[in-house]
């Protein structure tokens, strides 16, 4: 007798299931935490709850704002904060984007029940060239976080707005 198919709903889910809330995290809580966040809102919803965090607060990136505007997001509000200034810690998943980030956390969530994963995203602060060169920099680090928060979350991969 053949095993019976799971339910559709099982087998569409991402590796994981779809977090109820979880926390982006990087160096300076500047360019890719908060681009990573901004996206997840858009594409999620309200379905997940979602924030965003450094090893150490940074100072707001304006290419980083100026490549979310493209695509009709505005982070241009975004105050980068610590992992220390969190109210909340309550998440079901924490993403970081950079070593420094995936190290903390680690240590942070040792004896927590939350799940980790490290998602390795190019760092756009280190490209040198004209602003176009930068701006495409940025844009591909764009690309990159929204197709993976597309893949994790389970959602459809269509382009965003503007591009």
């Amino acid at each position: 007798m053949a095993p019976a198919d799971p339910a559709p709903d099982e087998t569409e889910r991402p590796p994981g299931g779809r977090p109820g809330a979880v926390l982006f995290v990087c160096r300076h809580n500047a360019v890719r935490s908060p681009m990573a966040a901004a996206l997840a809102r858009h594409l999620a919803g309200r379905s997940v709850y979602v924030r965003s965090a450094g090893v150490r607060p940074g100072e707001k990136d304006p290419f980083a704002v100026a490549v979310m505007a493209e695509v009709g997001l505005d982070i241009a509000g975004h105050r980068p904060i610590s992992l220390e200034d969190l109210a909340d810690t309550n998440f079901d998943l924490v993403v970081t984007l950079t070593p420094e980030a995936h190290h903390q956390v680690l240590d942070l969530t040792r004896a927590e029940a939350v799940e980790v994963e490290y998602w390795p995203i190019y760092d756009p602060t280190a490209t040198m060239g004209s602003r176009n060169q930068i701006m495409d920099a940025y844009r591909g680090v764009r690309r990159d976080l929204e197709m993976r928060i597309r893949r994790r979350f389970g959602l459809p991969m269509k382009p965003l707005l503007g591009e």
